[in-house]
């Protein structure tokens, strides 16, 4: 093994600090039992030579209980051994993956951009638990079985020291085939664990996207992707188990070559008188004995191989710094009493430019409305307030703090979030609604649903607070969904509220509905707002117009549309689109409208 393997594995091993007293336990039970392996092979010679040849009796009243009673001390050792080691491996594994969990939970929305999510999955799934094996395996295969190996060693050698010479002859051609395979086992085992994560990923996009995969009839498409990918996954399945059964039969055939040597030599010599059957069988018992350990051995490489293979993959991960935490010495941010000031913000994300030197000044208790084309830098200039992603240019400050210097837990603690894309749990309408206060009381929960409007719903729920909306709220309307989203923001209360499109996806009607909701939010706190429908943000104290990544225009509704500019132009164009929304939802309620008009209407 390279150094860098040794230290990696080390690293693995450090996990068991936790269980040592379990680990006491263990090895003391796996020394026993080499120990009565080792004694077993050495009885051999008595019971044949005392009982069967010398025919002494009173060997044949105490070697027979005294085997019994040394198996039933093995049976019990090696429980005793099994379920401690077992419990340390899933304990281990138990620790890694919540610590693995944790380190991505701490990772900046950067990190799960460039991470599909499948992938993720699979380190947290599939790899962690190749390092059980890893973990458990190896450090009691390896020392019980090395243990083993050396009682028997003394035993074949105590016995025929010729006879043992001529066994450990095959010995380097063994290590030499197990380092080969041990090569080619790891390399195949990387590729088996990315198969997997590319197989997680499929699954995740399929089930996450069976609206879109029934909507353009696309399930025999998907299922033929899923069958390719778990194909290849197959293929390599196939492959790492060849390869790793490939280890024994070798070593059967060195052991049968070296065993057929042994027969002759050792039958030899017991014809000619120079040994004692008792003598060349306790020997032949110990050599069978040795077998089984050698063979775990070469099992016990195979598995590390295959775990430093997966500890590569998850402690790459778990080294992966976060870019964006808490700098030494960080200060909790104080409540906001003046203004958020963008102060010459720059941003780039993936070698593209988004936001370009914004200047801009966001007074206590005002709501500020950031309008433009797609593309413009809207929805970034937001991420960047909770620090989502990082500035690369200027600073952003709050009261005069560097948003750097807070830490993020403070920050963060001070802004709710309102988005379009709505992220609802698979659980109920409490947990839901009160997941930024899981202490809230029960009729906190509820004035803040009765703020939110959706109070009504709610309560004729079947369970009430108690009802499960299923994954993503899809139990739930658009509107209900939205409104769940606001009664959370309410319960939290933050005195700095981003709304994102918060509107964008619903249809006019459920729309009135949740701006009733998001009016009641916005009351007397510092609001930025995005908005897909300029007619939202027209009692916005200021609109912000963007072009790319720009601030192109500033001012009041009325401001703008006099200045003849880019935002009286986007607002004059989705006024028409708008217009024509209402006409067709008034002919959807009125089909006799159309016939009204001659038919004028239609496109």
């Amino acid at each position: 093994m390279k150094r860098e393997d040794f230290q990696l594995y080390f690293r693995l091993l450090a996990y068991l600090k936790p269980f040592w007293v379990r680990f006491v336990v263990a090895t003391a039970a796996m020394l026993m039992v080499s120990g009565i392996t080792a004694l077993l092979a050495y009885l051999v010679k008595p019971v044949l030579d005392d009982i069967f040849f010398a025919k002494r009796v009173n060997m044949l009243y105490l070697l027979p209980p005294l085997v019994v009673i040394l198996y039933f001390i093995k049976g019990v050792m090696t429980y005793t051994h099994q379920y401690q080691m077992s419990f340390i491996g899933n304990g281990t594994v138990n620790q890694l993956r919540n610590e693995l969990f944790e380190h991505i939970q701490r990772q900046p929305l950067s990190f799960f951009d460039r991470q599909p999510t499948g992938e993720l999955m699979s380190r947290i799934a599939y790899d962690v638990n190749m390092l059980q094996d890893a973990v458990t395996r190896v450090v009691t295969g390896f020392f019980k079985d090395a243990f083993t190996a050396i009682g028997l060693t003394i035993i074949i050698f105590t016995r025929e020291w010729r006879l043992a010479l001529m066994a450990v002859v095959v010995f380097p051609l063994a290590v030499l085939v197990i380092v080969r395979v041990g090569k080619r086992l790891r390399r195949i085992s990387i590729k088996t664990q990315e198969s997997m994560a590319r197989l997680y990923t499929i699954l995740q996009e399929s089930i996450i996207g069976q609206r879109i995969v029934k909507a353009f009839v696309r399930e025999d498409f998907e299922s033929a992707r899923f069958a390719r990918q778990n194909l290849d996954y197959f293929h390599t399945r196939v492959k790492q188990t060849a390869t790793r059964e490939l280890t024994p039969p070798t070593m059967e055939m060195l052991g049968a070559l070296g065993m057929a040597g042994i027969i002759f030599y050792g039958g030899y010599n017991v014809i000619q008188g120079v040994s004692t059957p008792g003598t060349f069988f306790s020997f032949l018992a110990a050599l069978l004995m040795l077998y089984a350990p050698i063979k775990g051995l070469s099992g016990v490489h195979n598995t590390i191989q295959e775990g430093l293979a997966a500890a590569q993959r998850v402690f790459g991960l778990l080294d992966l710094e976060p870019t964006i935490q808490d700098r030494p010495g960080a200060r909790n941010l104080p409540l906001i009493s003046r203004d958020i000031i963008y102060q010459g913000v720059s941003f780039t994300y993936d070698h593209r430019q988004v936001l370009q030197d914004i200047d801009l000044a966001v007074r206590r208790g005002e709501m500020v409305a950031l309008v433009g084309p797609s593309g413009a830098g809207k929805t970034t200039m937001l991420n960047l307030l909770p620090r989502f992603y990082e500035v690369d240019q200027g600073a952003i400050k709050i009261d005069g703090h560097d948003l750097r210097d807070v830490t993020l837990a403070s920050l963060r603690a001070q802004i709710g979030l309102v988005t379009q894309q709505i992220l609802l749990f698979d659980d109920t309408v409490r947990y839901n609604v009160a997941y930024g206060r899981i202490d809230a009381r029960e009729e906190e929960i509820i004035a803040a649903l009765q703020a939110a409007y959706a109070w009504d719903f709610v309560a004729a729920l079947p369970q009430g607070l108690d009802t499960r909306i299923g994954e993503q709220g899809v139990r739930l309307s658009g509107g209900e969904r939205q409104r769940l989203a606001i009664a959370r923001a309410l319960l939290k209360d933050p005195p700095i509220l981003i709304l994102d499109e918060a509107t964008s996806s619903l249809d006019s009607e459920a729309e009135r509905e949740v701006q009733q909701a998001l009016d009641r939010l916005i009351k007397g706190r510092t609001t930025l707002v995005i908005a897909h429908r300029l007619s939202t943000v027209r009692n916005a104290h200021r609109i912000i117009v963007l072009a790319d990544g720009r601030i192109v225009e500033e001012g009041s509704h009325l401001e703008l549309m006099q200045q003849d500019g880019l935002y009286k132009r986007l607002y004059e164009m989705q006024f028409r689109e708008e217009e024509v929304e209402e006409v067709e939802e008034e002919l959807q309620r009125e089909p006799e409208m159309f016939h009204k008009t001659g038919g004028a209407f239609h496109k």
